[in-house]
């Protein structure tokens, strides 16, 4: 018998996920997201953790998959939930989110068909753009240890 493929909208439980700080040049790598959830709002790559796949090996995969480039010096930044409710209150998506900040070999972006549009920039111009408030969180909460992440690589 097949495995039956779990909905991402209105879960029975969290989806455990993924996502990738990619740092270049002293730049941080922003995608346009082209799909729900967050259509529109700028992020940073990543998706759900595949089953029996190692939680880095999802976060470079993701990465892979979304922009093309290959990534390595990964570190931990955090975890944290992403829970979207809909007009009458219900979670429409729940994603655990475990986040790490990395450096891109390099900076030749092939972006894939869920990235609408991308840009590398500054943390200081990430508050000028229209971001997903989980992203605003990561920045807010995590300024420092991305701040001293750029000044070691």
């Amino acid at each position: 018998m097949g495995q039956k493929v779990l909905s991402r909208e209105y879960p029975p439980w969290p989806l455990p996920a993924v996502g990738v700080l990619v740092i270049a040049n002293s730049m941080t790598l922003l995608i346009k997201r082209a799909f729900q959830p967050s259509a529109g709002k700028w992020s940073i790559p990543g998706g759900v953790i595949e089953l029996g796949e190692k939680v880095e090996d999802a976060a470079r995969r993701e990465v892979r998959e979304e922009v093309g480039l290959e990534i390595d010096n990964l570190k931990l930044l955090g975890v944290y939930d992403n829970v979207v409710r809909d007009n009458n209150g219900n979670v429409r998506y729940h994603y655990v989110i475990i986040e790490y900040l990395a450096k891109a070999k390099s900076t030749n972006i092939k972006p894939s068909i869920e990235v609408a549009e991308y840009r590398w920039v500054t943390l200081e111009e990430i508050d000028e753009l229209d971001t997903t408030v989980s992203l605003r969180e990561l920045i807010r909460i995590y300024k420092n240890d991305i701040v001293n992440y750029m000044e070691k690589i």
